[in-house]
């Protein structure tokens, strides 16, 4: 009887004491504070501006592509920064196509959505400081790990870092950069008029924020 209750003296001081263990945890705030400092522009207030469009030009039971358009982005840096850019859609949910390429153009009267666009940065039409040529890179891992540099094209994303760097074929992600200038297609489609409430005037809804994201 006396083993017995040995045992469960034991056991009762051995589950106490892992409870005190798990009682507690350790909380650790990080963060970069870089020198620097960089500011987008978009002239014309990043405004892509298709005017007005006939529902007699838009197809009924497919997607019409509406003409590329183009804007000017520029980065200026107050020194060389490493940074990436990242878009968020503020317009979340209204996008035709589920794809973090894909931005929405807000919904008709009846909350269907309108269509998508996207952006795609061209390293053959981008300038950076003084470096020619130039080449794109992206970061599907919040940086972590880049795609080899190269002049391909790229869509920007919203859980992607694109960003650009005078070595081709590096797989180490942006140099620094003190200014960038691209040029960037705006690329928009409108669902079929049969899906859409289009009794009357409906406006494009689309809004985007471009993030420079330091590295």
């Amino acid at each position: 009887m006396k083993k017995l209750i040995v045992v469960c003296a034991l056991l009762i001081l051995s589950i106490s004491q892992h409870t005190v263990a798990a009682s507690n945890v350790d909380l650790r705030v990080s963060g970069l504070i870089v020198p620097t400092a960089c500011t987008p522009l978009m002239p014309g207030g990043g405004l892509i501006d298709y005017g007005t469009i006939s529902r007699q030009d838009l197809n009924v039971d497919r997607r019409t592509r509406l003409p590329v358009k183009h804007l000017q982005v520029n980065v200026t840096c107050h020194g060389p920064s490493r940074f990436a850019l990242r878009m968020s859609d503020n317009r979340d949910g209204s996008a035709l196509v589920n794809s973090e390429i894909y931005y929405g153009l807000g919904f008709d009267r009846q909350g269907t959505p309108l269509g998508v666009y996207s952006m795609v940065f061209d390293p053959k039409r981008t300038q950076v400081d003084n470096a020619a040529p130039i080449y794109g890179t992206e970061s599907t891992t919040a940086g972590l790990a880049w795609r080899t540099a190269n002049l391909n094209p790229i869509y920007i994303g919203a859980r992607s870092y694109l960003g650009f760097t005078d070595s081709e074929g590096s797989t180490t992600g942006p140099t620094p950069i003190q200014t960038l200038s691209t040029t960037v297609d705006i690329e928009a489609v409108i669902n079929a008029t049969q899906n859409l409430d289009l009794n009357t005037d409906t406006r494009l809804d689309g809004s985007a924020t471009l993030e420079v994201v330091y590295l």
